[in-house]
């Protein structure tokens, strides 16, 4: 087996690329080692001291490492623990565990709004942060202000800020003008 590596606009992130399938549909954001239970893929990563945080996405995992360890250090043993974690046969995620396409619902009001918010963000804007092991997922809409949470590469990145100002929101404005503002959203 032989993992990919590859670096993202977020220094602190860096992608894993086993050459495999990690999720068939939808990502998985372990922002803790408290929250990767369910994964026996992230349980095995957060095992390394230093990782602060595992994404999965279709055909990666991005790791974000906390800001007292380097690279050089940690990456050997992240590498060894994706590669132990193919060969024991164990799933990336347990059956029922967390895994998601992203979205928040929304229902009523400015639904057909929302539904063309959705439709732009994952057209356009999600593949896009994919190719730097991240996903931008909506959370909600309320007086022309969309708010998006952002996962993996994304969550803490010195250029999403820029990202969702210049990139996201002028898109959705240009596209649906009931579209004022777009926010970042911690969940």
């Amino acid at each position: 087996m032989f993992i990919q590596t590859e670096s993202t606009p977020n220094p602190a992130t860096l992608k894993f690329l086993p050459g495999q399938t990690v999720l068939d549909a939808g990502t998985a954001d372990f922002p803790s080692a408290e929250t990767a239970g369910s994964s026996p893929l992230a349980t095995r990563i957060f095992a390394v001291s230093g990782v602060a945080g595992v994404f999965f996405g279709n055909d990666f995992v991005t790791v974000t490492k906390s800001d007292s360890v380097e690279w050089d250090h940690i990456k050997p043993a992240i590498l060894g623990a994706i590669m132990e974690h193919y060969q024991s046969g164990q799933p990336i995620v347990n059956a029922g565990g967390e895994q998601s396409s992203g979205h928040a619902e929304h229902s009523g009001e400015n639904s057909e709004i929302v539904d063309q918010i959705k439709d732009l963000l994952d057209s356009r804007v999600r593949p896009a942060v994919a190719q730097d092991g991240g996903d931008i997922t909506f959370h909600g809409f309320d007086r022309g202000v969309v708010y998006l949470h952002m996962q993996g590469a994304c969550a803490g990145c010195p250029s999403s800020t820029l990202t969702l100002k210049m990139g996201i929101e002028n898109l959705l404005r240009h596209y649906i003008p009931e579209v004022t503002e777009v926010r970042p959203v911690a969940v």
